[in-house]
């Protein structure tokens, strides 16, 4: 009761915006520049230029100029971004009077350091960031295997992939799966059942988007109690207008499973107007492994969206229409008699309305807010009868508003609301809870306060989440309701020139899910027979993040360490009685902990030659036993060169993973292994477009290994040798 009471001190301080001396009204200086595009250093006109700390924006004129007047002395992060084309990032000094120069170079392919929005809500660099933050762009995006959100992430600093098979993956934070690793368009739930089970899939096109983001440990202050794991965010970019036709062409294929696919977006603007529409489709046979084909581990899907937008100095209002469609089969054990072969259809419509308010002369400068409402179904069919065994709906509707203090002194800060209707439905051999409406409400503030050598982030959520599920006779089904309150503190202090370090404390509150309330019943995604327990509390958390980094020309280094104590964390125990065929489990409730490391060391040994590094390693466990969780990422690391000469670009790396002995006990142990994996790419740039040929071969020794937190590993190890072409065309 103390802790919760220090904290919600904390929040009303927050939201009291506690005022300090404004900053006066010297004139300033003038910052200007260039920029052009890498290599053939002709210049791009329409990037946008940004200022970070000031939230103030320019665009390039034909002869890629830019200029900003007046701006106040200090030391800002300058960012030139294009749509689809990785941001660059200058440190600028300003003084008083002095007039700065700072030109810009666009590199159409792999950076170092990206701008992230997912961290914070607002813009500011990786390396500045209270939270550890991971930014993969579109060209990033393109030349991976791109079946999958997992897929595409695997292996990323602390990050792995869950999996039923190619078609499903999806991430897995810090060994946090599930309700507590959230997915979000454009800051928005994408409202399907990834999280639910192993073998459902996010439907995010991810030939489309401009950016992923992937924020590491609890995120619960900004976005609920489904991201006490962390979050992975899908960004669209359509956030201004600019004049003329941008656009981006892509095709993949690949030799393992016969895959190819492309993609297509297109945006006009006129005058203060932007229209824009995107569309793509891919399909994967079954893939190949050293001891032979993945039977029924094919993929089918085809996304497309549209929409307009309406930017003026003042304010902003977009409308955007999206659609995705897939169909995936789940693999099967061969050594099965009569196995049932199964593939999904997910479906899913989503209509988005954002808008908001800037430069406002006010106590709130900014205000943004958004609707989603999404329509979600997949069907589960047996493949052999052509018969339905199971229907999912799932109907959101979400909103959220947000609001940017004006900067008082060293304080600045925003704070908001968000909620949430969610009705969910099932019928069939699955349909394991009832149908249930979900309601939740949520009040946050986050407050940042700036002293020359140390700066401070802290704030508070408090947060309601309701269930109403229809009554079943022949079991308890409740109505439960649940409130908690989330808060964090950080610290990020410089070190020495290009370094810094960062501390963060975030106590975390998760509601359980529904499906871990009232599911009674064989569930084959998660292959268990699951018995719910209606009266599951609320799981608490308190966790630490220790953050060590280093950013210059030619170093850059990260060492993060982490510690999150959960009580009432929710599991599947297994009884060690089985009902039809599966393991029968109880979600139950004990008190747990997560700890581990992860270590990125990139040094340049030559101006075109970079060696890239990274290791990671989770542990967590039951407390009270010391019983390992289940499905917990080995220690693993990866090793490689990046060489560059003028537009070529050769990526040759090794990954590597220990076995995995600390195991839940219903899991298998899976051996350690090392693949070795090749990139390479070469790059056409002109002044008004940009091509770029991507080749990657991927596990050259065709090596037999399995993923620890694969449902099927047993039976489906891992894909073998392959090749993967992918072809980019960009125009703006």
């Amino acid at each position: 009761m103390k802790q919760f009471t220090a904290f919600a001190i904390i929040f009303v301080l927050c939201l009291a915006g506690l005022p300090a001396v404004a900053f006066g009204d010297n004139a300033g200086s003038t910052l200007r520049g260039t920029v052009t595009l890498e290599t053939s250093g002709k210049p791009v006109h329409g990037v946008i230029v940004t200022i970070l700390q000031l939230k103030q924006s320019v665009e390039t004129g034909d002869d890629g100029v830019y200029e900003f007047q007046n701006v106040p002395a200090g030391t800002y992060s300058v960012v030139a971004h294009l749509d689809r084309v990785p941001d660059v990032v200058q440190t600028v000094q300003v003084a008083d009077g002095a007039p700065i120069t700072a030109d810009f170079q666009l590199r159409l392919r792999v950076v170092r350091e990206q701008v992230t929005v997912s961290a914070s809500g607002g813009e500011e660099t990786s390396f500045n960031s209270i939270q550890s933050v991971t930014s993969l762009t579109a060209a990033e995006i393109s030349e991976r295997n791109t079946q999958s959100l997992g897929d595409v992430l695997d292996h990323e600093l602390g990050v792995a992939k869950r999996s039923f098979g190619p078609g499903n993956g999806r991430p897995v934070i810090r060994g946090f799966d599930g309700d507590r690793v959230l997915v979000l368009k454009d800051g928005d739930r994408v409202g399907a059942l990834g999280f639910q089970s192993g073998d459902h899939a996010e439907p995010i096109d991810l030939l489309s988007i401009e950016k992923l983001e992937v924020v590491k440990g609890p995120a619960t202050l900004l976005y609920g109690s489904s991201a006490m794991g962390g979050v992975v965010n899908a960004i669209s970019e359509h956030e201004s207008a600019h004049p003329g036709i941008r656009g981006y062409l892509t095709a993949l294929g690949g030799t393992n499973n016969w895959q190819g696919g492309g993609g297509a977006g297109i945006e006009y603007g006129t005058k203060n107007w932007l229209f824009w529409g995107n569309g793509s489709g891919q399909r994967a046979g079954d893939y190949e492994t050293p001891i032979g084909r993945i039977t029924n581990s094919f993929t089918r899907e085809g996304a497309g969206s549209g929409g307009l937008g309406y930017f003026s100095q003042k304010s902003f209002y977009s409308f955007d229409y999206s659609f995705d469609r897939r169909r995936y089969g789940i693999p099967f054990d061969p050594a099965e008699e009569n196995p049932e072969i199964v593939f999904l259809n997910p479906r899913r419509h989503s209509v988005h309305f954002s808008g908001g308010f800037r430069d406002l002369d006010s106590f709130v400068t900014d205000a943004q807010f958004s609707l989603q409402y999404t329509d979600y179904k997949h069907e589960e069919i047996n493949s052999v009868e052509n018969v339905v065994n199971t229907t999912f709906k799932n109907k959101t509707f979400t909103y959220r508003g947000s609001f940017d203090e004006q900067k008082n002194g060293r304080w600045s800060g925003s704070f908001g609301l968000w909620g949430l209707r969610r009705d969910y439905s099932s019928l069939g051999e699955e349909a394991l809870a009832p149908p249930t409406a979900q309601n939740s409400f949520a009040v946050f503030a986050l407050e940042k306060y700036d002293l020359e050598r140390v700066s401070f982030q802290f704030g508070g959520r408090f947060e309601h989440n309701g269930y109403n599920p229809d009554q079943i006779l022949d079991r308890p089904t409740p109505d439960r309701s649940f409130n908690g309150f989330s808060g964090a503190i950080g610290v990020r202090v410089p070190t020495w020139k290009g370094g810094a370090f960062v501390a963060n404390y975030t106590h975390s509150y998760r509601a359980p899910a529904l499906e871990e309330l009232y599911n009674l019943g064989p569930h084959g995604g998660n292959a268990t027979f699951e018995i719910g327990d209606p009266n599951l509390k609320r799981e608490r958390g308190d966790g630490i993040d220790v953050s060590l980094r280093h950013s210059t020309s030619r170093l850059r280094a990260e060492l993060n360490y982490f510690y999150y104590h959960l009580n009432n964390f929710i599991f599947l125990a297994p009884t060690g009685q089985v009902q039809d065929g599966l393991i029968e489990a109880n979600y139950s409730q004990a008190t747990s902990r997560f700890t581990g490391t992860e270590a990125r060391f990139d040094v340049a040994l030559h101006q075109n030659l970079w060696l890239l590094s990274g290791l990671d390693y989770v542990n967590a466990e039951l407390k009270d036993t010391g019983t390992p969780l289940p499905r917990i990422p080995p220690l693993r690391g990866r090793v490689g060169f990046e060489a560059t000469y003028k537009n070529f670009r050769f990526n040759p790396e090794a990954v590597m993973a220990k076995d995995q002995n600390n195991i839940f006990p219903t899991e298998t142990r899976t051996a350690g292994y090392t693949t070795f994996n090749v990139n390479a790419s070469y790059l056409f740039p002109q002044q008004h477009y940009a091509q770029i040929i991507a080749v990657s071969a991927f596990n050259l020794g065709d090596r037999l290994y399995r993923n620890n937190l694969s449902f099927i590993k047993d039976f489906a190890p891992e894909i073998g040798r392959g090749v993967r072409l992918t072809y980019t065309l960009r125009f703006f």
